[in-house]
């Protein structure tokens, strides 16, 4: 059971999201070739294919039959760039707190929010105020204390990002790092392509991410990490490192029992998640790959 990620929960949710996006004034015959598609490749999935992987397949199906995609470049611009006029604010209150790998550590859980793939929006009242109280929310100490003794003997960290926007929180998390572990070598790695609001190599330089650590993409158009999918640069920068922190429950979906010493920090934003980590939704996540059950 630990290799299935595939389950009834996400086949419902792919099936609700990716039909509600048809277009309306779509001729008939289309919006049932594409019905019927999007039904076939969710039939014929796997068990072990995880919901991002089959997302991949659904949007080139969506822009083969209706030829246009979901543009989400404004989205991300404008959180990024509201991400970082936060940035002094933030970088502030990291510096004012007694620990501040932690407090850094709970932004970059927090910016996890920004999702318009397992969300159809974003409260920006709702992120501010989970903004304004991040260092109230707990954290699972446990794993912190273990990520630090890891980090302590690490000599390379490679960093997968998630979202646009919450990368730039991601840097502030990395500033830390680097500051408290001077010896570790850094690897940010985001996407390949661009996928729904996941953070590109556009985004990393929107942000300034290379100014803390060296940014590759992974080659792959999923909305995660599969191991099996991204470039062989990518793999060997996985395979070759000592800690991993994954972000994003897409991560989680495609590397999750795969067996490497990863640190997930995530919210648990769809019911699903809340309900699979008995947890309530919006409850932000750090655990590892080695220890989860």
């Amino acid at each position: 059971m630990e290799n299935t990620r595939l389950n009834f929960e996400c086949i419902s949710c792919l099936l609700d999201k990716h039909l509600k996006k048809i277009p309306q004034n779509a001729d008939e015959s289309l919006k049932l070739k594409y019905a019927k598609e999007l039904l076939k490749m969710i039939y014929e999935a796997e068990p072990q294919v995880s919901a991002p992987e089959i997302t991949e397949q659904i949007t080139e199906l969506y822009a083969e039959i209706f030829g246009c995609s979901e543009d989400f470049t404004e989205i991300k611009r404008y959180f990024n760039e509201l991400m970082l006029s936060k940035e002094t604010q933030i970088n502030t209150k990291i510096q004012d707190s007694k620990d501040k790998l932690c407090a850094a550590l709970k932004y970059a859980m927090l910016g996890n929010y920004i999702d318009f793939g397992a969300m159809n929006s974003v409260d920006e009242n709702k992120l501010s105020d989970m903004l304004e109280n991040a260092q109230e929310i707990e954290i699972n100490n446990l794993e912190y204390n273990n990520l630090k003794n890891d980090l302590k003997t690490a000599k390379k960290l490679v960093y997968l990002t998630d979202n646009c926007g919450e990368i730039a929180l991601d840097k502030q998390f990395l500033k830390q790092i680097k500051l408290q572990f001077p010896k570790i070598e850094l690897q940010v790695i985001v996407r390949g392509k661009n996928v729904l609001n996941d953070a590109t190599m556009e985004d990393a330089l929107q942000v300034g991410m290379p100014e803390i650590a060296p940014v590759i993409g992974n080659g792959s158009g999923v909305a995660g990490n599969s191991l099996g999918k991204i470039s062989a640069v990518a793999l060997e920068k996985i395979n070759n490192a000592d800690v991993i922190i994954a972000k994003g429950q897409g991560n989680f979906e495609t590397l999750c029992f795969c067996g490497k010493n990863i640190y997930y920090i995530f919210m648990c934003k769809c019911k699903f998640f809340a309900n699979r980590f008995g947890v309530p939704q919006y409850t932000g996540m750090l655990i590892n790959d080695l220890r989860m059950k």
